[in-house]
């Protein structure tokens, strides 16, 4: 099952990306959903294949959300929380035990 995808950015939110399939554009993503992500910025185009490897997502997912619902939406990595408590962490390491 080979499959011809565009894959656009969002301007909204980096590293947020929706997938799909170049024959539909974007005629299946929701007007909900494009208005959202704001107004798609075409990335690049790439042809997937069930063997294909995908940085961050589940290429079988994202050929089965191709053909359910034409389109994939990749969400941006969670953000490490962890930078924000540092401070509080380090006081803490160095209170008188």
């Amino acid at each position: 099952m080979k499959r011809i995808c565009s894959i656009y950015r969002s301007p909204r939110k980096s590293e947020m990306y929706l997938y799909v399939l170049r024959a539909d554009a974007l005629k299946r993503v929701p007007e909900n959903l494009l208005s959202a992500f704001g107004p798609p910025i075409h990335a690049f185009d790439m042809v997937l294949t069930p063997e294909r490897a995908l940085a961050r997502e589940d290429i079988h997912k994202v050929l089965d959300n191709l053909d359910q619902q034409g389109f994939h939406l990749q969400m941006p990595p969670p953000e490490d929380d962890y930078i924000e408590h540092l401070p509080e962490e380090l006081l803490r390491r160095n209170d008188p035990v």
